[in-house]
């Protein structure tokens, strides 16, 4: 009997529960229970004690903690996730995008957090806006973590993905998390929950575990949860009128199936036709086809929908299907003999009024929920049943165009998708077919040969992207990186003066109090430094001669740096002016503090902006103040700078941020 993780213990339902069978054997794996989850204890015990402790860490020590996990996972748990997910009737390949992607995209996102996000309790969002004359009175979007739970709702094709590409971003924006796995593969979400638990690498309270029936479950969310939910477009559409989520405004999002496309261009050579052929029988096969990314229609042009047909064919029926725990076998089980049957009656509906191509879906097998890969062919790309009806198994559906402009309102027929991809090296039917298609995609994959070897194909989320779509793929994001995790926390506009951002923000604020001292910054280590911390510097004035060596040793004689007629021409300039980075390197030249010190190194600059001409003669003066501080590394970390540099009538001539990596002792 699987066992739910609620307040901090293991508890074991006491029904007897529904048996859980093993798709390719039919041997039983586990019992679920059937009376309801303990929905409240769950969610008081997250906002109680989960909550809390999470947002006593700062973003970077979150994401630190979800990189742990997933190694941690990775070198102790990989290979009894792998053994046990066999008996959901995925083959090695297929567990390796589940087990191995869930790991990869917790990775990737507790890595982007670290790079993009500030070292502390809130994020930014966007920069200073002045709302007065005087700069006294500013205002900015912060970003701080809900106070509720993070509730996933999973299906039951990805039940280690799925849960991993939700808590990553949950955990990192400072939100615990309730698992609620699907039934048909609970057993497999429940171990990976289990081992989770067991790492002790997160505070008590962050994850916790419902199996059984979910009834209830939305009845205890407030306007501080979140709600994620991945499963059928029916479903999605009941959780979204829910009265919790109407009534209350709890976040929801929602990542559905969907009919995506694969579009072969009217370029194609042999070469387009191979990789086509190939992305859509990979897509097919895949997880039994049990992918809500999986390709369900293949649109072809007319003229060569025969060939394609018959390229298709070639190549589906080479795949082996079998037991997944086979080496040779190529194709698994479906996950259960119900998602069969519901296979076998999608099946129906789409070949009414078109034909079967390859695969008999009533082929006889001697155990297990298996089906060979379907290819259903219709000659009218607009007959409805292709772009309605999901199959969600091994199963697509052939569809000839007549011309290019019919690929786009072809495509919108499904409603709303996860992904279509373009298999072309025509760039102009490209870019029509994106724009075109954009707006009821969520993503969309152009594959040629430039692209091919490296491409991570059509059914494959990655964490650096969002994953979602509109209309009827959900109309939600998950993934894309930090947007991820932004959709955790919520977004407050600040208004106050510079040293009230300043202290919100943990980001010095231009106008806020700055600090001199007799020691320059450049001589502070990480933990001396502080916000504010400011070095004026002395003039120097910029000569003639400064301008003409600059031009000469650099190469860079642009007119207005070496032609007077032609400078006086310039209505910008109206005469020689000198190089904007020759004042840059004359503005380094006087903040910097040369001898060997905490500073490592100048890593770059940004929002670099020249606001007004240098000219020969002119006197320039740097303000350099310490605007942030980020940890990279227990004996280092970066330090940004605000730089202004100003002429002898105080004006700002250049201002950027510089970027640099100093000691931490």
């Amino acid at each position: 009997m699987l066992e739910h993780y609620v307040a901090g213990r293991w508890s074991t339902p006491t029904d007897e529960g529904l048996p859980l069978h093993d798709a390719a054997t039919g041997e039983e794996v586990a019992r679920l229970s059937t009376a309801p989850v303990p929905a409240a204890e769950a969610l008081r015990h997250a906002r109680e004690v989960g909550g809390p402790a999470l947002r006593a860490m700062t973003l970077h020590e979150r994401a630190a903690a979800v990189k742990a996990l997933a190694l941690h996972l990775k070198e102790t748990a990989r290979n009894e996730l792998y053994e046990l997910s066999y008996a959901t009737g995925s083959t090695g390949r297929d567990t390796a995008v589940d087990v191995d992607g869930g790991i990869g995209t917790a990775l990737g996102i507790a890595s982007k957090a670290r790079r993009e996000l500030p070292d502390g309790h809130v994020a930014l969002d966007g920069p200073v806006e002045q709302l007065g004359r005087t700069g006294t009175f500013l205002g900015r979007h912060v970003l701080t973590p809900l106070k509720g739970a993070a509730v996933q709702v999973n299906a039951y094709n990805f039940p280690v993905w799925g849960v991993l590409e939700k808590l990553a971003p949950a955990l990192v924006g400072g939100m615990p998390s309730v698992v609620k796995p699907a039934p048909q593969t609970a057993y497999l979400s429940a171990l990976l929950v289990r081992r989770i638990i067991e790492s002790g690498l997160l505070p008590e309270g962050s994850v916790q575990l419902l199996v059984g029936d979910p009834e209830g479950l939305l009845d205890e969310l407030d306007g501080q949860d979140v709600l994620a939910f991945t499963g059928s477009a029916a479903t999605a559409a009941r959780l979204r009128a829910h009265p919790a989520v109407v009534q209350r405004s709890v976040r929801f999002t929602a990542e559905a199936d969907s009919l995506n496309a694969c579009v072969l261009g009217p370029d194609a050579g042999a070469a387009e036709l191979d990789l086509f052929v190939r992305e859509v029988a990979r897509e097919m096969t895949a997880k039994a086809g049990q992918k809500c990314t999986a390709v369900r229609r293949a649109l072809v042009p007319r003229q060569r929908a025969e060939e394609v047909g018959e390229a298709l064919r070639a190549r589906l029926e080479q795949v082996v299907v079998g037991d997944p725990r086979d080496p040779a076998t190529r194709m698994g089980a479906l996950v259960s003999l119900q998602q069969r049957e519901s296979v076998r009656e999608g099946v129906a509906r789409l070949a009414a009024g078109g034909r079967l191509l390859v695969g008999d879906p009533h082929q006889p097998f001697e155990r297990g929920a298996f089906l060979p890969p379907l290819l259903v062919a219709h000659d009218d790309p607009r007959t409805p049943a292709p772009h309605e009806v999901e199959a969600f198994g091994p199963v697509s559906t052939l569809l000839p165009y007549d011309d290019a402009a019919d690929v786009v309102p072809l495509l919108a027929l499904g409603r709303g998708s996860l992904v279509a991809s373009v298999v072309s090296s025509d760039h102009d039917f490209v870019r029509d077919v994106v724009r075109g298609a954009a707006s009821h995609h969520g993503r969309v994959l152009v594959l040629e040969e430039a692209d091919a070897a490296e491409s991570t194909g059509h059914g494959s989320p990655l964490p650096q992207l969002v994953h979602g779509g509109p209309g009827r793929a959900g109309g939600g994001e998950e993934l894309g990186g930090v947007r991820g995790v932004v959709h955790h926390m919520q977004r407050t506009a600040v208004q106050g003066t510079p040293d009230v951002l300043t202290g919100v923000t943990g980001v010095w604020t231009r106008g806020g109090s700055r600090h001199e001292d007799d020691v320059h910054p450049f001589r502070k280590t990480m933990e001396q430094l502080r916000l504010g911390d400011c070095v004026r510097t002395a003039e120097r004035e910029v000569t003639r001669e400064d301008v003409e060596h600059f031009a000469q040793f650099t190469g860079d004689t642009f007119y207005a740096h070496t032609d007077e007629q032609a400078a006086a021409a310039n209505p910008l300039f109206g005469g020689i002016v000198a190089h904007g980075y020759l004042v840059l390197s004359l503005a380094a030249g006087l903040f910097v503090d040369p001898a060997p010190g905490p500073v490592l190194a100048n890593t770059g600059l940004d929002r670099l902006r020249f606001t007004k001409p240098v000219k020969p003669g002119d006197r320039i003066r740097v303000v350099l103040t310490c605007m942030a501080k980020t940890p990279r590394t227990p004996d280092q970390g970066e330090v940004r700078w605000d730089v202004q540099v100003l002429d002898q009538a105080d004006d700002v001539v250049a201002t950027y941020e510089l970027l640099t990596m100093v000691r931490a002792r």
